[in-house]
């Protein structure tokens, strides 16, 4: 096979076998590890890369992407992909709990990506706490991913805690597992290869909002977690790569789809994303608003967030069979997050990854931005709205995000929010307050927000804040 062959196929919108599929994901693999090799002086240098029938090039990869996007994949073909990114590495073997004497109910939370969308923080130490009391077990196996355009990333958030290690092994894992019940990880070179390398071009190829690949790409890394369940939230709104709620019920029913088949049992929940969640927009900011929440402090900024980590924690505890309902499985959630349990489990979980748990003692005092800046009400008004990527894009501005993979993030830089859209807000009433460790950062950010912050008059209507929720007995998907 050629991979010239292939992604001109799919670019005049023909259907790929599986073994084309699988041809085109080990030859991402082998593109990545000989870059990997060659930037540690151990190979033959990346001109090599492309000169064989078993090569691609970096060019024929953005080909391939662009094609996929302009084309779409069958549902077959969203299989095949699907399952060669996933073993495309080392998986996780849920086994290895089971050899511990625990029965453990693997289950995951992932979410599409959002401005302020920090709940996984929250949720993994909610599960964590609940499989550490008896019964059958609730193990959280968390493979997060990086900043992705507008969108921050849950890792670049752990790595602000000093010694965090998010780069564990599978048997590492599997030890942390079994001592704290969550583990909260990022794809190494090993783990789901192919992702790893297709994630990182997606956002420099124009193909970041492609459903299937969307899909592709956050099934991969959860299915190789060998995952009993899986809680997915899908974002809608301006914030969202996928902004209408049409389009977002469709990208729900594929990864819904796709994990059902698998064996996992999976739900979504289209969730609004039309304005930042939560009190922060950043990394550490996103930590340190967690920890309050977990040390019993909640800011009336807050709100949405918590209310969104109890509805989709309990969903989780709801599949692993831990509540008997969604709703009360949200409301033990907020038990476990308002008597400490959550934060006990949260603080175990970081110093066995190597974190210094010592700065959650005084997290706002961690936090050291060297420029603000505050952006304060026009007028008198209502907040009526706000276009949520711009946002996003501002806080990548002041150096939360990266231009290109592998740009350092910064740790202080983001964005807080002082008023929710339907808010009353004064005249110079502060509104936003945006953080970086470069006084330069500011002026573009701070333009970008004063552009779309909007104050009206009339009160805008308050939509829930979650829209839909999708089994796998609602899917309506179409053939492609």
């Amino acid at each position: 096979m050629h991979a010239i062959d292939i992604l001109l196929k799919k670019r005049d919108g023909g259907e790929l076998s599986t073994a084309e599929i699988e041809f085109v994901v080990q030859a991402v693999v082998r593109n990545g590890e000989l870059k990997l090799r060659t930037a540690a002086g151990d190979g033959p240098g990346v001109e090599a890369i492309g000169g064989g029938s078993e090569d691609i090039s970096d060019a024929q990869i953005g080909a391939f992407l662009m094609a996929v996007f302009q084309r779409g994949l069958t549902l077959r073909e969203l299989g095949d992909l699907t399952r060669a990114m996933r073993f495309s590495g080392e998986t996780f073997d849920a086994a290895v709990l089971a050899a511990s004497g625990a029965k453990a109910f693997t289950v995951d939370k992932h979410s599409t990506g959002g401005v302020g969308d920090k709940s996984s923080l929250l949720i993994a130490p909610v599960w964590a706490a609940v499989g550490m009391d008896g019964g059958t077990s609730v193990s959280v196996p968390m493979i997060s991913g990086r900043s992705l355009g507008h969108t921050g990333g849950t890792l670049d958030k752990l790595e602000t805690i000093p010694g965090f290690d998010s780069q564990l092994s599978m048997v590492r894992m599997g030890e942390v597992l079994r001592e704290c019940h969550a583990a909260l990880v990022g794809q190494t070179p090993r783990l789901v290869p192919a992702d790893r390398i297709l994630y990182g071009m997606r956002d420099h190829t124009g193909t970041v909002e492609s459903p299937v690949l969307i899909c592709a790409s956050i099934m991969s890394k959860k299915l190789a977690e060998d995952l009993r369940g899986l809680v997915l939230d899908v974002k809608v709104g301006s914030g969202a790569f996928m902004p209408t709620l049409e389009r977002s019920r469709y990208l729900a029913e594929l990864m819904v789809s796709t994990g059902e088949a698998a064996g996992t049992k999976t739900v979504a929940l289209l969730t609004a994303m039309d304005e930042p969640l939560g009190r922060f927009s950043g990394n550490w900011v996103e930590v340190w608003e967690c920890v309050e929440i977990m040390k019993g402090v909640r800011h009336p900024m807050s709100a949405d967030l918590i209310e969104l980590s109890n509805t989709l924690s309990g969903w989780g505890l709801y599949l692993a069979g831990r509540a008997g309902s969604p709703e009360e499985g949200a409301k033990v959630a907020d038990e476990v997050l308002r008597s400490g349990e959550a934060y006990a489990a949260w603080l175990k979980i970081v110093a066995a990854q190597g974190g210094d748990t010592s700065v959650f003692e005084d997290p706002a005092a961690f936090h050291r931005p060297t420029a603000t800046r505050v952006l304060r009400a026009s007028r008198a008004g209502f907040l009526a709205g706000m276009d949520c990527k711009e946002v996003g894009w501002a806080v990548q501005r002041l150096g939360a995000g990266r231009e290109r993979p592998g740009d350092p993030v910064s740790a202080h830089a983001g964005i807080e929010s002082h008023a929710k859209i339907g808010d009353w807000v004064e005249a110079g009433q502060p509104l936003f307050t945006l953080f970086s460790e470069d006084e330069a950062r500011l002026a573009e950010p701070y333009r970008m927000m004063e552009a779309t912050v909007r104050i009206g008059d009339v009160r805008p209507e308050r939509l829930p804040l979650v829209r839909e929720v999708v089994r796998g007995e609602s899917t309506q998907l179409p053939a492609r």
